[in-house]
């Protein structure tokens, strides 16, 4: 859906710009470097939860990679799917409900069939309802009507460039509320993410400014030539 001339500097620096943010973020993903600070948090006695259980490792590094991948190949897929769809069809609010809507069925019957303890269903009134009710308005809600809206007025590249910079949002965010360390990969990652990202939204403004110009230059012949025909008429 994106249209690419090699010979074009526009096109060009877009290109430049998307590899930046990619190799940002798996910089800040592959690689720490020395430690710069960290923030320790200490858990009230009244929270039913530890931090320790929300940071235990896990050794199957390679399926939750598989599913990682899986799961950015499919919203990759329905960004493109939500282009097409809003061409023909402008309801945006239907398409985020529908989403919604299948999202649940089969998170439902996956829970169902994961989760057999009834213990673990039972919802507390405390920071797992808070999470639960975030998660659902916010997460998905909120996010994917954003989504969609930005995907109808700028196109699903506009959207996607925001990924890498969810995940220098994500290195920062977990050291401020998990207490995690921050380490210099980071900082350097988040910067090189920033500058592509920006790189791609000026080369697209710049864009966007040519086709403008170029479909005013075209338009202006016809405009010009109108009085003249109804002077002669």
């Amino acid at each position: 859906m994106e249209k690419l001339d090699i010979g074009s500097s526009i096109s060009q620096i877009k290109i430049m710009g998307t590899v930046l943010s990619i190799s940002g973020a798996l910089l800040v993903t592959l690689y720490k470097g020395s430690s710069i600070s960290s923030f320790e948090i200490k858990p009230s006695p009244s929270q039913s939860y530890s931090l320790p259980s929300l940071l235990a490792e896990t050794s199957n590094w390679v399926i939750g990679g598989l599913f990682l991948a899986l799961a950015s190949l499919s919203l990759a897929a329905w960004n493109i799917t939500q282009a097409t769809i809003l061409k023909g069809y402008s309801s945006q609010l239907t398409i985020v409900a529908f989403y919604c809507l299948f999202g649940s069925i089969q998170s439902g019957i996956l829970s169902l069939i994961l989760v057999r303890d009834s213990n673990d269903w039972k919802i507390s009134p405390d920071i797992q309802l808070i999470s639960i009710f975030y998660s659902a308005v916010v997460g998905s809600v909120v996010t994917f009507s954003v989504m969609t809206w930005c995907i109808k007025r700028k196109g699903p590249v506009f959207v996607s460039m925001f990924k890498p910079v969810g995940i220098a949002i994500a290195a920062f965010s977990s050291v401020l509320f998990i207490g995690e360390t921050l380490h210099v990969g980071s900082v350097i990652g988040a910067v090189i993410i920033a500058i592509g990202f920006y790189t791609v939204l000026w080369a697209q403004s710049k864009e966007e400014k040519l086709k403008g110009i170029a479909a005013d230059s075209q338009s202006s012949p016809s405009d010009q030539a109108s009085p003249l025909l109804n002077i002669l008429a």
